[in-house]
């Protein structure tokens, strides 16, 4: 028999109207669809914002990829979710797996993707690209991404600041994703740097409950629990002498 066909399916960052045609299409034919739920008796958002455009009789498969940092726990996991895929693909059915914003930026689907092709390398898979916060955030807020020649850097933020110092050193553009509870010291690096008037910070874009802010300085007062689904975006000039100089 025939194995089905594999779709990674980046559902954007919360408006459904963001959904690609393409991705709309493959869903409104695709009767199985697999979904990454952090833990028990949370539901999926790639579900939520995807839903209107399922097939009829879809039936839904949640994969649990639990919020840890053990890569024990988390091979595991890739590993259990790709044979449940392939049970499916293998009896000749068709198979999506939807995920927030783009399919491959720091998505879950990476993963996936990665552990069936060592589980099966055959396996035809398609990956549909969805729009990415930091798109949707420089749309809401009229706040280009790229202008000439200047660079563009995307940062996941982490405890450690170093990267993201650097990149505010290069100039240009800055996109600081993954931000979490670390919106207070970023918030704090850019008034260091001078910075804090040149970015803009959308939370949950698209979503229930979405926060634009184009005074990062009203921001010191939210709390660190703002920064989740948040990216802030940045101006940073023509790297360290323009920093320095305000320009």
């Amino acid at each position: 028999m025939k194995s089905g066909c594999f779709y990674g399916i980046g559902v954007g960052p919360g408006d459904p109207e963001l959904l690609t045609v393409k991705a709309a299409k493959i869903l409104a034919n695709c009767r199985h669809v697999f979904v990454p739920r952090p833990a028990v008796n949370q539901s999926s958002l790639a579900l939520d914002i995807a839903k209107e455009f399922l097939h009829t009789d879809a039936q839904i498969h949640e994969l649990e990829f639990p919020m840890t940092t053990d890569s024990d726990a988390l091979s595991r996991c890739w590993s259990e979710g790709a044979r449940q895929v392939l049970d499916v693909v293998g009896q000749g059915e068709d198979a999506c797996f939807l995920t927030l914003g783009d399919a491959l930026l720091y998505s879950t689907y990476i993963y996936l993707l990665r552990e069936l092709k060592v589980l099966s390398p055959e396996l035809n898979t398609i990956t549909v690209p969805g729009v990415n916060s930091f798109s949707a955030a420089s749309a809401l807020t009229d706040f280009s991404l790229g202008e000439g020649k200047e660079p563009i850097h995307i940062i996941p933020t982490a405890d450690d600041l170093n990267a993201v110092r650097d990149a505010i050193a290069a100039g240009g553009t800055v996109v600081l994703m993954k931000i979490g509870k670390r919106l207070t010291p970023i918030l704090q690096l850019l008034e260091e740097t001078g910075l804090l008037d040149r970015g803009v910070f959308v939370a949950r874009a698209g979503q229930a409950g979405q926060c634009i802010e184009t005074d990062l300085g009203k921001l010191k007062k939210s709390g660190d629990e703002a920064g989740y689904l948040s990216v802030i975006l940045v101006h940073c000039g023509h790297g360290s002498a323009g920093v320095l100089a305000g320009v």
